[in-house]
C-alpha cells in the first residue's frame, strides 16, 4: 500500500490533455492541483488513482532542484495515499491528479508533508462536493 509503482504514474498523453482540458483546479500552497474523476475502466486495474508530478524549470533552472522538489512531493503523495484510497474505494471513483509544485523554494520534507496532509483532505471534500451534486439532465 505504501508503495509507488510504475501503474500509479499518469502517463497517457490523452489522459493529460482531457485533464487540464475539462479537470477541475485548486492552489493548496505550494502546489496548484489539477483533479478529475475518470469513469471506471480509463485506469489499470486495482488502482484507483494515477498522479503526474511536475516542477516548473522557470524556478529551478537546476535540474537538480527540480528532481528533489518531485522526490520529496512523490514521498508526501507515498505516505498520504492509503488515505485517498481508502476514501477512493468507499466511493467506488477512480482519479487523475496533476501536481504543480509552484513556490520559488524547496520546502524541507516536514513542512511540505504537512502542507500535503492538508491538501489531501481539501481533495477529499471537493470530490465529496462533485459526487454529492446531483447531475443535470441533458435535455
Amino acid at each position: 500500500m505504501y508503495t509507488f509503482c510504475k501503474q500509479e504514474r499518469l502517463c497517457s498523453k490523452k489522459l493529460i490533455d482531457t485533464l487540464f482540458q475539462s479537470g477541475h483546479r485548486f492552489m493548496a500552497y505550494p502546489y496548484s492541483v489539477h483533479w478529475m474523476l475518470c469513469p471506471s475502466g480509463t485506469l489499470p486495474d486495482n488502482i484507483p488513482a494515477q498522479v503526474l508530478i511536475a516542477t516548473s524549470k522557470k524556478k529551478f533552472h537546476h535540474a537538480v532542484d527540480r528532481n528533489r522538489v518531485k522526490r520529496l512531493t512523490r514521498e508526501c503523495y507515498r505516505t498520504h495515499k492509503p488515505t485517498l484510497y481508502q476514501f477512493l474505494d468507499s466511493h467506488g471513483a477512480t482519479l487523475v491528479l496533476a501536481l504543480n509544485y509552484i513556490h520559488n523554494e524547496i520546502f524541507d520534507f516536514h513542512t511540505l508533508n504537512h502542507k500535503y496532509e492538508r491538501l489531501t483532505l481539501t481533495l477529499i471534500e471537493q470530490i465529496t462536493q462533485h459526487l454529492d451534486t446531483p447531475t443535470q439532465p441533458q435535455p
